[in-house]
């Protein structure tokens, strides 16, 4: 049973230290890994010292539906952990939807999803069932607005036609440079000033100059807007999507997948943009129509797009990857892959794992969930 308790303060992605010992006092928990621990090894041997950790073998959803259920091999576990991209998380396991939440043993309180975003977790099911769940909401920002940055240069600048270009051995002869922008001084909207908006906004005033405007489901506080800023700068709200995508030269989307925000970009919103604007996506997929995104770049109602996110992804449909020769800077959603955001992503986890565990509540949970005492 949970209620609703007051609202978190903050929500923090630190790594816990949790004493052995705090755990030592009672029966062993079971901790079953949907996929491996591959990096953050000694934050697996501190949580193997206090509880039993499983990997899970089910070679399909419907072995793993029965190997949760009562009498299952995994009818008895208390924390769980997966990854957004991971073989059997993904491919075998497949989404935290109801049918699957409604198979989780009672004995489950502890879900943590190796990932920013958190689509793939029926929330509102889980909480319902009184599981806690938990993303990595702030060790991927860096990473993250890193790889915003890069797409947002590349796609300002041309760059996907001049690699083809090169590829197809004809160096710079025909660049059309006259259609390439330069992106100091340009106007950046982000899409979400979360973690990662703030850290890409903070970037590109710092290395590029660029004016940053944002819009959030609210706005952010003075401090929020100005900190880290270039002194005499400060992000600035806009209250409407319309008002950002209007005014800015490169739009960066930054938001989760919310049944609100998907297509939350279509072809009424590139309608909107400057016919030299470019748009970023490194949030999810489903946010951008993908169907209205090949008709922008086309048609030339937008100059370039670049992306890490697909909405059928893996699937990258055929239209668009020949504007991956074009207009389109394509990457294969590797915005957090690096090793050393991959390394404190795994410990994030294990470590709120380990807190949760050892106290009966996560030291941080998704944003649907806090506020409320499970």
């Amino acid at each position: 049973m949970f209620v609703r308790a007051a609202p978190c303060i903050a929500r923090r992605a630190q790594i816990w230290t949790l004493p052995v010992r705090a755990l030592a006092t009672s029966a062993r928990p079971k901790v079953l890994l949907l996929d491996e621990i591959q990096l953050a090894t000694k934050d697996l041997d501190r949580l193997a010292q206090t509880a039993d950790v499983l990997r899970n073998d089910a070679q399909s959803r419907d072995e793993f539906l029965e190997a949760v259920s009562p009498g299952g091999k995994y009818s008895d576990i208390r924390g769980l952990y997966r990854h957004f991209g991971g073989a059997r998380s993904v491919r075998i396991t497949g989404r935290f939807d109801q049918e699957l939440v409604d198979k989780l043993p009672d004995t489950l309180k502890f879900i943590v999803h190796n990932g920013a975003g958190y689509d793939q977790l029926d929330i509102p099911a889980l909480t319902s069932k009184g599981i806690q769940a938990a993303n990595v909401p702030t060790v991927v920002n860096e990473a993250s607005a890193d790889t915003a940055l890069f797409l947002l240069i590349g796609a300002m600048r041309r760059f996907p036609l001049a690699l083809a270009h090169l590829r197809a051995g004809s160096f710079n002869q025909q660049f059309p440079f006259r259609s390439a922008a330069d992106p100091e001084g340009q106007v950046l909207g982000i899409v979400g000033a979360g973690g990662i908006g703030q850290t890409l906004a903070k970037k590109a005033a710092h290395a590029l100059g660029m004016r940053v405007l944002y819009h959030n489901r609210r706005k952010l506080s003075d401090e929020q807007e100005t900190a880290g800023m270039p002194s005499g700068t400060r992000m600035t709200y806009c209250a409407s999507l319309d008002e950002l995508l209007t005014q800015s030269d490169a739009v960066s989307l930054n938001c989760p997948l919310t049944p609100e925000t998907r297509h939350l970009i279509s072809d009424a919103q590139f309608a909107k943009m400057k016919r030299t604007a470019v748009l970023i996506n490194t949030a999810r997929g489903p946010v951008v129509d993908e169907e209205a995104l090949v008709r922008a770049l086309e048609q030339e109602t937008i100059a370039g797009a670049g992306l890490d996110v697909y909405e059928h992804e893996p699937k990258v449909g055929e239209a668009l990857r020949a504007l991956g020769e074009t207009r389109a800077m394509l990457l294969p959603h590797v915005g957090t892959l690096s090793l050393q955001t991959q390394t404190a992503m795994e410990a994030a986890c294990i470590n709120n794992l380990l807190h949760g565990l050892a106290t009966g509540k996560l030291q941080y949970t998704v944003r649907e969930q806090e506020g409320i005492a499970f």
